[in-house]
């Protein structure tokens, strides 16, 4: 029998909820924060977390509403997961960590960079979240797709009931074919349409064209506050990738300080299940030029 979950992860109450997480690595060594993205969760690091696992604490938590954490009756908007993201980390005691993020992961990670800078020691990301000034900035094979996820009605039918994000963008999204066990973990959280609300959710709050109002505000100032930061960076691409292509990651490059650019090869969006070991080993070698597996404080997580 295949197993729902690759295994059962440990758990914390988190505001009315409780949010599951990975974890890894000497528990005195820095934090390395991993972030998932739409509709995935933390095991898609479970094969970069045992690389950088020897120089860092690797915590890996599950969204609120994804993987095996707790659904509860909210919206899933963005400043939804601002909201658990912030408690869990409260939870854990972690007051600045290295982060590595993906999609989602990384519009929760620069949002925390810009309204707590004292967090982010470093950060290496792919595949990430911006305010797109037009529909045209979104990448042209999948526009018609996401245009129809936000459209009353289509979108409700594509996501929830036909289980459009797990069942044809995640696999659309990945150069390799996923496992038939790799799926069995990925549709686990989503067994009903209600329970794939955040999955239709996170399309829906994607800032394009000024849309969401809230949400491009939001990741407007956070992107300002990048190009601002002096903390390091490891932008990973690939060709031809979905929300950053390889042109879009090297001119981003330019306009902020200290942002080493990896080139993956051949990716779309889901860059961890295809370049496992050399997202895995560059991001360890990253922080181990860092310091970081001699670096201070130290933190003792309280999870």
């Amino acid at each position: 029998m295949t197993p729902l979950f690759d295994i059962e992860l440990p758990r914390v109450n988190v505001l009315d909820s409780t949010m599951a997480y990975r974890e890894a690595g000497n528990p005195e060594a820095v934090v390395a924060l991993f972030l998932h993205g739409n509709p995935t969760s933390s095991y898609i690091w479970r094969k970069i977390i045992p690389l950088v696992a020897p120089v860092a604490h690797c915590i890996a938590p599950d969204l609120i509403g994804f993987g095996q954490s707790g659904k509860p009756d909210i919206e899933y908007r963005f400043a939804d997961h601002v909201r658990y993201l912030d408690a869990f980390l409260a939870k854990a005691g972690i007051s600045s960590a290295f982060v590595v993020a993906q999609d989602w992961g990384t519009a929760l990670a620069l949002h925390l960079a810009a309204r707590r800078p004292e967090f982010m020691r470093g950060l290496a990301f792919m595949e990430f979240i911006w305010p797109m000034p037009t529909w045209d900035d979104f990448h042209a094979n999948a526009r018609e797709t996401f245009q129809k996820f936000r459209t009353s009605g289509v979108g409700e039918q594509m996501i929830l009931e036909d289980h459009a994000f797990v069942e044809q963008v995640l696999p659309g999204g990945t150069v390799r074919k996923l496992t038939d066990q790799e799926m069995s973990v990925y549709r686990a959280p989503f067994p009903t349409a209600e329970s794939r609300r955040p999955t239709w959710r996170f399309p829906n709050e994607l800032p394009i064209a000024g849309q969401p109002a809230d949400v491009y505000s939001t990741l407007e100032s956070a992107h300002r506050a990048l190009a601002l930061s002096s903390y390091p960076k490891l932008l990973f691409t690939a060709t031809p990738g979905a929300l950053v292509a390889p042109s879009v990651a090297k001119r981003f490059a330019t306009n902020v300080k200290d942002c080493k650019v990896v080139d993956l090869g051949a990716g779309i969006h889901y860059l961890q299940e295809d370049h496992p070991d050399l997202i895995g080993t560059t991001v360890k070698k990253w922080l181990i030029g860092l310091g970081a597996d001699s670096s201070s404080p130290k933190q003792r997580l309280t999870l």
